[in-house]
């Protein structure tokens, strides 16, 4: 009798197994065909969403052909909205003694200061890893800039200008890097030093103070250096524009050390920084500077000679007095070094004061 209860029992749990194995299987069944059908559903609408984003992309793409269109049509010049985004606060405090190009003097030192609310600093993140980068600026100091406001059949643009390296003589425009061009656009290679935040610190500059950034980019040798390239002649004449050697007067440490003094003190009520940490420092970027011949074509060219005529009796000679008393000046960091230059190409540093106005940087 036990043993018939207990095949009884055992037929039941056998049949009760097989049931739940039979609903389980079942169930499985249609929780996988539920889960394929939202699948599916998804897999459409990710489709749909696709579609619709490539649609709207190409309505993007078609409205601003349109408008560029309509802008070309409204605007003869075809401009293009271009805005700084940064501004160069520069050792070189007037465009007098910025270096005509970039590198040649490696102390020159300036930080730009980008708008923050049309640069997020994490757009120069990564910055920091290149050696160099390359800097797109505008001429904003030049004195012709009204010229391009005209029509250019009224703008009388000059298609040639004059060249330090050939002494004055005129080359075309665009065979130069003149900031005197048709867009007064300037493109300048710099060294990287630091980048904090919005600001990006560089050297080696040939920046003047104030100028407005239009873009920067990495400096890349692999592609920007280009091995067996060629430049004209003239290009390489380098000893026309260098200078013999730069002396100081007796008495210009002294007077560096008081105007020195005063600028970090203004300085530091201002909570400024200095680009230059000591006034040695200085004096080696004034070294540097003027280790070239920063005046301008006409300056050089200018004479530097006075005639006294002494006639003696029927000779009628003349006793020539050269007079090497032009003085001028050269404006870093908001003081005005005074300097002259003979005629063996030595530079005479005479003193250092305070930039107080703008005026002529050559007078007699």
């Amino acid at each position: 009798m036990a043993e018939a209860k207990l095949l009884t029992v055992s037929i039941a749990l056998t049949a009760l197994t097989a049931l739940a194995a039979a609903i389980g299987v079942g169930f499985w069944r249609r929780k996988t065909r539920a889960d394929e059908e939202k699948i599916r559903e998804l897999e459409k609408s990710l489709k749909a969403a696709l579609q619709n984003c490539s649609a709207e992309r190409q309505g993007r793409i078609r409205a601003q052909q349109a408008l560029r269109k309509v802008a070309k049509s409204n605007d003869s010049n075809n401009s293009y909205p271009l805005a700084p985004i940064a501004i160069t606060r520069s050792c070189f405090s007037t465009r007098n003694g910025t270096p005509r190009q970039p590198l040649i003097v490696p102390l020159a030192r300036a930080c730009l200061v980008f708008d923050p609310t049309r640069v997020p600093p994490a757009s120069l993140e990564g910055l920091e890893g290149y050696s160099h980068c390359w800097i797109i600026y505008v001429f904003h100091l030049n004195t012709d800039l009204d010229k391009l406001w005209k029509d250019p059949s009224r703008s009388k643009f000059k298609a040639k200008v004059r060249v330090p390296r050939l002494k004055g003589e005129r080359m075309g425009v665009f065979a130069t890097r003149s900031p005197h061009r048709p867009c007064p656009i300037g493109l300048t290679v710099a060294k990287v030093d630091a980048v904090d935040g919005n600001k990006v610190f560089i050297s080696g500059v040939d920046l003047v103070d104030g100028t407005p950034i239009l873009d920067i980019k990495p400096y890349l040798p692999y592609c920007d250096s280009i091995p067996g390239a060629v430049v004209p002649d003239w290009v390489k004449v380098d000893n026309l524009l260098a200078i013999t050697s730069v002396n100081f007067a007796h008495d210009f440490s002294a007077s560096l050390n008081h105007c020195w003094s005063r600028k970090m003190e203004k300085k530091k009520k201002k909570n400024e920084i200095s680009l230059y940490t000591s006034q040695t420092e200085f004096q080696n970027l004034i070294q540097q500077v003027l280790s070239w011949d920063i005046r301008s074509v006409s300056q050089r060219i200018r004479p530097h000679i006075t005639e006294n005529v002494m006639l003696e009796d029927d000779d009628s000679q003349k006793e020539l007095h050269i007079l090497d008393d032009i003085v001028y000046h050269l404006i870093l960091e908001g003081l005005d070094i005074s300097y002259k230059i003979d005629y063996g190409g030595n530079v005479h540093v005479e003193k250092i004061e305070p930039f107080q106005t703008e005026e002529t940087y050559a007078t007699s």
